[in-house]
């Protein structure tokens, strides 16, 4: 018997893919060009993602969750970025930085009073990068000073996704910068804690309405029971919580791909230059292929990631592949896409040019293309 591939979707899988993509063209793409316009995400469609359990995929039912697997987590994520990956990115953080640190190194009790939360009404952020802290993440200067009862949080942190939206927030401050990552510590934050404000929204070039904020910690008090994981441990949370995010990243990257391509498809099958269709042109067509070829390839590694993180395996390398093959193939694909619809391609009137603009942050987020090669060097080398 010929074992069943790992990138093989089941039945459940299948529905809920079907589910979700069936969401994604009825309810967000009518507001796709309102939420890029208004560089926020719509707040009628926050609630709609909680109510279908979008926001809690992974999350056992006993926490209120969706009782999923990283497999469907990439599957949403990439349903709904073929139609606008700013929403998407959304679902991802959600599920990927957020419930699942909080479901690996949470306590119990922070586990009763989050993930039901989480689950149902509050969005969540991950809050890692500072001005000086981007690819080098643990030279942070946000600093956690042991008080009575807890810690109390000063600092600056930047490009947080969900910002504007988010009322949880798994933070990452130093004891000591002289420790380097050793100083590091995860803490779990709320917006209403007095000291907590949420700055500056950037205006971006892709992912509009996905908010992406700066935060403000002026002498933050965080209680010594929302420490996630040990103290002076919170390098080691935040570094597997972010090769789980880099699968959603390849999911959104893939998505945002194929979004593309059934938008140009259906245009070359349209379009008529020297009396025939644009899709009957050989050059074209060859374009085409070698554009599938390569976005199934991309979704095979991220699925196979998704697949292996699932069954316990360390993805530290493959998710990294995932996602540097996926973001690269989604700016090539994406390109192609605006050429081959033409002068129409550079305008708005065509959903291309947005896909095209949204696929370029998958090289920077969750760890630039430079890091993930430094990543996959030192596994093949060593």
């Amino acid at each position: 018997m010929t074992p069943t591939p790992l990138t093989t979707l089941t039945a459940d899988e299948i529905a809920f893919r079907d589910a979700v993509r069936e969401f994604a063209a009825g309810e967000i793409r009518p507001i796709v060009g309102e939420m890029e316009r208004a560089g926020r995400i719509h707040p009628d469609l926050i609630p709609k993602y909680f109510e279908l359990g979008l926001m809690g995929i992974q999350v056992p039912e006993s926490y209120g969750g969706a009782g999923g697997s990283v497999m469907m987590v990439t599957i949403a994520v990439e349903e709904i970025s073929r139609v606008d990956a700013a929403a998407a990115i959304m679902v991802d953080v959600q599920n990927t930085l957020v419930a699942y640190p909080l479901l690996t190194y949470a306590t119990e009790a922070q586990k009763a009073a989050y993930l039901p939360r989480l689950c149902s009404a509050s969005v969540g952020a991950y809050a890692l990068s500072e001005a000086g802290s981007g690819s080098d993440a643990f030279g942070l200067t946000t600093r956690a000073t042991k008080v009575d009862g807890g810690w109390q949080l000063s600092g600056r942190k930047l490009w947080i996704t969900n910002g504007a939206e988010a009322e949880v927030f798994v933070l990452f401050a130093t004891m000591d910068p002289a420790k380097g990552y050793k100083g590091i510590t995860a803490f779990i934050v709320e917006r209403s804690m007095p000291g907590f404000a949420v700055g500056k929204k950037e205006d971006k070039l892709g992912i509009r309405a996905s908010s992406t904020c700066e935060l403000l910690l002026d002498g933050v008090f965080v209680p010594d029971a929302n420490v996630l994981g040990e103290v002076g441990q919170g390098y080691k949370v935040a570094i597997e919580t972010l090769n789980e995010g880099r699968i959603g990243i390849g999911a959104q990257m893939i998505g945002n791909a194929q979004g593309a391509l059934d938008a140009a498809v259906a245009y070359l099958k349209e379009r008529r230059q020297f009396g025939k269709a644009l899709a009957e042109f050989q050059g074209i067509q060859f374009q085409i292929a070698q554009a599938a070829t390569e976005l199934e390839a991309a979704r095979l590694m991220v699925y196979n990631a998704s697949r292996q993180k699932d069954a316990g395996e360390d993805i530290a390398t493959t998710g990294a592949m995932a996602k540097l093959f996926a973001s690269q193939v989604c700016e090539r694909v994406t390109s192609l896409c605006v050429e081959l619809f033409g002068g129409y391609g550079y305008t708005t009137d065509y959903p291309v040019e947005k896909f095209y603009r949204d696929a370029k942050i998958g090289a920077i987020y969750e760890g630039t293309s430079n890091m993930q090669l430094q990543t996959i060097a030192k596994a093949v080398l060593r």
